[in-house]
C-alpha cells in the first residue's frame, strides 16, 4: 500500500506542482509556445519546428494532453492540436493567486 502524502496538500498546491512537473521539460514548453504561435498544428508537423523526433513529440503531446493543456481533433490519420485556453487560464489564475498571496509582500531579513 502506498502512502501518498501529496494528497494532504491543498488543491491549488497540488495543481501548481503538477503543472510544474509537466512544464519541467523544455520540449513541452516549446510545444506550448509553438501552438500559441501557430494556433493549430498537425502531429507530424510539430517535429519539423523542433529538434526532436516524431516519437518524442508524441510522448510530450501525451503528457500535455493528460494535463488537459492541449486538445486534439482527429482528421484521418493526423491529429490537429491546439491549446486548451480554458485550462491554461485556470492554471494562470492559480499561479497569480499563489504569487499574489504568498510572495508579493515577502521581505527577507536574512543577511
Amino acid at each position: 500500500m502506498t502512502n501518498n502524502k501529496s494528497k494532504r496538500f491543498e488543491a491549488d498546491q497540488q495543481a501548481i506542482a503538477l503543472f510544474c512537473k509537466v512544464l519541467s521539460h523544455p520540449a513541452r514548453i516549446a510545444i506550448i509556445q509553438l501552438l500559441a504561435e501557430k494556433k493549430e498544428i498537425r502531429t507530424g508537423d510539430i517535429s519539423e519546428f523542433l529538434p526532436i523526433s516524431r516519437t518524442t513529440v508524441s510522448q510530450h503531446l501525451k503528457e500535455l494532453k493528460e494535463m488537459d493543456i492541449i486538445k486534439g481533433t482527429i482528421d484521418g490519420l493526423k491529429i490537429h492540436y491546439c491549446l486548451n485556453m480554458e485550462k491554461l487560464n485556470e492554471i494562470k489564475e492559480i499561479f497569480n493567486n499563489f504569487f499574489d498571496s504568498s510572495i508579493s509582500s515577502y521581505s527577507c531579513s536574512c543577511k
